[in-house]
């Protein structure tokens, strides 16, 4: 009887261990929860929303243009925004709507927040990138970010942020967990 409760102990010590080592390395390698903090990404997440970050998945498929990403800025301090330019790429915006290489975009997820729009005025302020970065396009190694929520939004278009060096990107943010009703895979 004694033997039998020892060899019950043991595997339940080695169950918990593994399951630790398990969700340890998920976490530092492939996803790990954040918190979306601020209102920057608003309408795509709201100030307090939990989204998984794929780490991996800027390995695995690279940083394409339109994903939302969590990055490391100058200040040390952990954004979520998304990628609006790309290496080699030329930026601008120009009444309300987001030029690449003198391709004009369209940006589905901020037609909502257009909507919402009390004033006349553009939801994005004109910009070149070569008026806020002094680069005529973005370098090698860098990304151009945008928040989602233009008028309250810190990123690229702010010394503060610039551009983002690719080594500070910590993965992509597309799925969201909580709030329940809400939980998904955002784009």
């Amino acid at each position: 009887m004694k033997e039998s409760k020892k060899k019950e102990l043991l595997d339940w010590v080695k169950s918990t261990v593994i399951t630790c080592v398990i969700v340890i390395a998920t976490m530092t390698f492939i996803v790990s929860p954040t918190r979306v903090g601020g209102a920057s990404m608003m309408p795509t997440y709201q100030d307090g929303d939990f989204v998984l970050v794929n780490k991996i998945g800027k390995k695995i498929s690279g940083i394409e243009r339109f994903d939302v990403i969590l990055f490391i800025t100058p200040n040390d301090e952990l954004y979520i925004k998304r990628v609006i330019g790309l290496p080699g790429d030329h930026v601008a915006y120009k009444k309300d709507t987001l030029y690449v290489n003198n391709e004009a975009f369209e940006e589905p997820y901020l037609d909502l927040h257009k909507k919402q729009l009390l004033d006349t005025s553009s939801l994005t302020k004109d910009f070149t990138l070569q008026s806020l970065t002094d680069h005529s396009t973005i370098p090698e190694g860098y990304l151009f970010v945008l928040g989602d929520n233009r008028r309250n939004s810190i990123d690229s278009r702010y010394s503060s942020v610039g551009l983002v060096p690719l080594e500070k990107v910590l993965g992509k943010a597309n799925v969201r967990f909580y709030p329940f009703d809400s939980v998904g895979i955002v784009k």
